[in-house]
């Protein structure tokens, strides 16, 4: 398990990481208080119930697919400090004449945001159809009977029964288990499966996500049998929030800031090259 210092050093460097309000909530009150406060039953949601809050929170996905992606990989290909300074540079010997080096420029120019589209494309398709091949279910309780339905239809308030190899489908309180234990290896560093309960430990009221009674998406189930409520889905999960926070922009590394300056520097450079290239020689003394 990570040591407490260690994670609170974690969601400082990262505040937009952390977990729900409710699932808190729903964590520190008994069971019954958990399913009113989700508007909830121990036998599930209704399918009309189900379908209104999924048209309201939105579909249980960390990451929403991006639409016109072949463009922005176009326009990423295109966005480019050297791609910039070659069409510059084309267009400034477009003006002065010189048509080889500006047909040498523009197939360097086309050569380049080719490759760099071709092999992006190629690298996203793969990863698209790698992701149409994997169909994940849950087994929720609506109107009373359980069924298995995608992930992505999960919302909050649905009671899911979990079994050993099932992976938690959202960010859960339970409301039953026996001998339940669940690997979080991915979210906390533990080593060993976690034994859950339906009551949580008094000496963990700073830390939920260490909480017995609660499970969180991107965890699975090692052992036992237990039914749960959903209470956190989507981008609310703590798996979502951890997403979120990844997903921004990086820095700009040292290597991205000295081909900014060298974008910077060459043209100059060059400018003065071409001068004292179509200056006359002095004749030597």
């Amino acid at each position: 398990m990570l040591p407490r210092n260690l994670r609170s050093l974690l969601h400082r460097a990262h505040p937009a990481i952390g977990i729900d309000p409710l699932l808190v909530e729903a964590s520190n009150g008994d069971e019954a208080s958990a399913l009113r406060r989700l508007e909830s039953d121990p036998e599930g949601l209704s399918e009309a119930e189900a379908a209104r809050r999924l048209a309201r929170d939105g579909p249980n996905a960390v990451a929403r697919a991006e639409r016109f992606v072949r463009l922005r990989l176009l326009a990423r290909a295109c966005i480019n400090p050297l791609v910039v300074l070659l069409a510059l540079l084309m267009i400034l010997e477009i003006t002065t004449g010189d048509a080889r080096a500006a047909t040498v420029m523009g197939l360097m120019i086309v050569l380049g945001v080719s490759l760099r589209f071709i092999q992006e494309a190629r690298a996203t398709d793969a990863a698209a159809k790698l992701r149409a091949m994997i169909r994940v279910t849950a087994t929720v309780l609506r109107d009373g009977k359980p069924r298995e339905v995608p992930l992505g239809d999960l919302v909050a308030g649905d009671v899911v029964a979990l079994a050993a190899g099932d992976i938690i489908p959202a960010d859960v309180r339970l409301l039953s288990c026996r001998n339940l234990h669940v690997a979080q290896s991915a979210l906390t560093g533990e080593s060993l499966p976690v034994e859950k309960a339906l009551e949580r430990d008094p000496g963990q009221e700073q830390q939920p996500l260490d909480a017995r009674n609660l499970c969180f998406l991107g965890t699975s189930v090692e052992s036992g049998t237990a039914r749960a409520l959903v209470v956190a889905t989507g981008p609310r999960t703590y798996l979502g929030t951890m997403a979120g926070t990844l997903a921004r922009p990086e820095a700009q590394t040292a290597f991205d800031h000295g081909v900014a300056q060298f974008t910077l520097v060459l043209p100059s450079n060059m400018s003065v090259a071409r001068v004292t290239w179509s200056s006359p020689m002095r004749p030597m003394m």
